[in-house]
Formats: structure tokens, sequence, C-alpha cells
């Protein structure tokens, strides 16, 4: 058997971010200043705003993936252009890029999908494996504590529409909604997401073979258990008992996905 030889050195751009990835970043500031302003229609505002925005955390969320991965032994993300942020590197932008941000548009929840692919041969330790895994949703659940900052030092539980500013935070909180949502689904210890392969290393080869087996059918593992209604509230149950702590009020929460949603108003 012939291995691939470790890679040592990196593009000199390896860590530059990507004109795409800037590109979103100014749609999300660009959109989030005119749904706090109120410019043009409020609706279409917060629409570009939590869609950018939710783009900007799958970017961020894989890069947590590389970024160890990198550090770890395997510099071949560098010459992927996994260091980059640039979505459209990924393994597979249908199921990493595309399907999430169908999810939260249609389905009002953060879909996690495997994205970057990272060559373990070059991982020789079983911490640093399981750590690649589990960046990706730290980096959700940094984005939701940042996020939810604002909620947490101020009462916004009679706030309404009389605000001037109230679209932005009914933006803001869907927003971080969507990341505790994505934290919760990435970090369940199931098959082809990352709560599975934070303990894959641990498992016996005789395991990681039955594993191997089922893990590109994870996230249709996912879909199934969603769509159970009984599953489904239990879920959801679970996501609000923690943006209750993270001061998120459920009516700014549904006002944000019902304002996201111009179409149907």
């Amino acid at each position: 058997m012939t291995y691939e030889p470790v890679y040592t050195r990196r593009p000199n751009s390896a860590f530059v971010p990507s004109p795409i990835f800037l590109g979103i970043v100014v749609v999300f500031a660009g959109s989030g200043w005119m749904a706090w302003s109120r410019v043009g229609k409020v609706g279409v505002d917060v629409f570009l705003f939590v869609v950018a925005g939710w783009l900007l955390s799958l970017c961020l969320h894989e890069y947590g993936h590389a970024v160890v991965g990198y550090f770890s032994g395997d510099r071949s993300v560098a010459d992927k252009g996994y260091l980059r942020l640039n979505p459209l590197k990924y393994t597979n932008v249908l199921f990493s890029i595309v399907i999430p941000v169908v999810f939260v548009i249609l389905g009002g929840i953060g879909l996690p999908g495997g994205a970057v692919w990272i060559d373990h041969r070059h991982i020789n330790s079983r911490v640093k494996d399981s750590l690649i895994s589990a960046t990706g949703p730290l980096a959700n659940i940094v984005l939701a504590l940042i996020a939810s900052v604002p909620f947490l030092v101020k009462d916004f539980s009679f706030a309404d529409d009389s605000d001037p500013h109230y679209a932005f935070w009914a933006a803001l909180a869907l927003l971080a909604f969507f990341q505790v949502t994505a934290a919760i689904l990435n970090l369940l210890p199931i098959p082809g997401v990352d709560g599975g392969g934070i303990i894959y290393p641990w498992l016996s080869g005789e395991y990681q073979r039955v594993w191997n087996l089922f893990a590109p059918y994870g996230m249709f593992l996912l879909f199934a258990l969603l769509w159970q209604s009984r599953v489904n509230e239990l879920f959801f149950n679970f996501v609000f008992f923690f943006t209750d702590r993270l001061g998120l009020q459920g009516n700014l929460i549904y006002d944000g996905l019902h304002l996201m949603r111009f179409w149907s108003s």
C-alpha cells in the first residue's frame, strides 16, 4: 500500500480569506445595517442578513475543522483551499451549503452538512482526531454566545414592532437560534455528523467498520428522526431550553422567522 507524502509546505495565500467569503461579510454587514435602519423592504433586509449570517457560520464551522486538521498534521487542507473560508472549495457544495440554507429558509432549523475532507492518515492522536470533529460545533456555540450578548444584557421581553430596531433584533435572535440548533444536531453521537466523529477514534476496529457502513446515511437518519412529530417536538423543546437561558425570547425568534419569509407575509 502506498501513501501520499505528508505536506510540509503551504501556499502563501493559504490563510488569506477568499473574495467570496469577504463578499458574504459585506452582504451580512450591509443587510444588518439596512435592517437596523429599516431601509427598503424590511423582510428582504432580514432575509439577506440571516442567510448571509448563516453562510458565514457554515464557513467558520468548516474552517474550524480545517485549521485544527492542519495544525494536527494534515497539511493537505491548505492545498485544497479549506483555510481560505471559500464555501465553493468544499467537497460537496450541495450538502454543505445548498441544503443547509434551504432548511434554514423553509424549515427553520440549522442543519449540519459535511464539507471538508481531512486525511486522517496524517493525524497521529485520537485526541486530535476528536478535536478536529469538535471544533465545528464549537464554532456554532461561540457564534451563538456572541449573537446572544445583547439579549443577555438587555430585557427584550416587552419589545415590539414600535421599536425602530425591532426587525434587526428579531433577525439576530433568529440567527442565534439557528446556531444553537446546528450545535445540538452536530453533537449528536450518530454516524455522519460531528458528534459521531468525536467518538469514532475511540471505537474498536470492528465497531469502526460497522460505523463506516452507516456514516454516509447519517444525514438521512437525521431527516427521518426530525420528521417524526414527537422527536421534532422533543428536539425543539431541548433547543428552547438553551435559547431561554441565552435570553432569546421566543416571540423575537418567531417574528424573525416571519420577517425572513417575507414572501409569505
